[in-house]
């Protein structure tokens, strides 16, 4: 079905419409009671009665109709996303696209040297060592004949070092996957691991 675009904007239109009528109601029932006004004067209609469909911003049907301005500044604070935000908690964020680019960029080319360089995945732990700053533990890359040592708060090419106890170290390595929930996953590699 296609639509064309006088009936696109008639929809848009009472869509706009019906939101404001709407929030006016809801603002309405959500304002503290006023007091009690002077009653309005009567208009000079012949029989005194009282003219028409709009007294003071109030319709006939009690709604206000003085504060659509307001309405509509807060309906386009709401549009240019400034109005609200969205907590996805431990799902993945739906507004976030699949197709974009990792929040963290990638490197290319060749990895740097010493502990900046190391992939979690291949890096084994031979020790830990307590000193007076905290635990140390001693590391050895699988493609390399050297040893590291780390502290926390250590960052390696795929992630970084959040903790090391007595026992283990626990590294957070960054995901690439985008339908991920969480862009980083918890790695813990053990001392005597069983």
């Amino acid at each position: 079905m296609r639509f064309t675009k006088p009936a696109i904007l008639i929809a848009a239109t009472i869509l706009v419409v019906t939101l404001a009528v709407s929030w006016a109601a809801f603002a309405q029932g959500q304002k503290p009671a006023a007091p009690a006004a002077a009653p309005p004067a009567a208009s000079s209609q012949p029989g005194g009665s009282t003219s028409g469909s709009t007294v003071g911003g109030t319709d006939a049907g009690g709604a206000d109709l003085g504060n659509i301005d307001e309405i509509l500044e807060g309906e386009e604070e709401v549009l240019s996303g400034s109005g609200f935000s969205y907590d996805p908690g431990n799902r993945r964020d739906p507004f976030k696209s699949l197709l974009a680019a990792p929040d963290r960029p990638e490197i290319r080319g060749p990895r740097p040297e010493g502990v900046p360089g190391l992939l979690i995945d291949e890096i084994d732990l031979t020790g830990i060592f307590r000193t007076s700053k905290g635990f140390v533990a001693q590391v050895v890359a699988s493609n390399q004949k050297k040893s590291y040592l780390l502290k926390e708060g250590d960052q390696l090419y795929d992630g970084d070092v959040v903790s090391i106890n007595k026992n283990e170290v626990v590294f957070k390595q960054v995901v690439q996957d985008p339908t991920a929930l969480k862009p980083f996953r918890e790695v813990v590699k053990n001392l005597n691991p069983s």
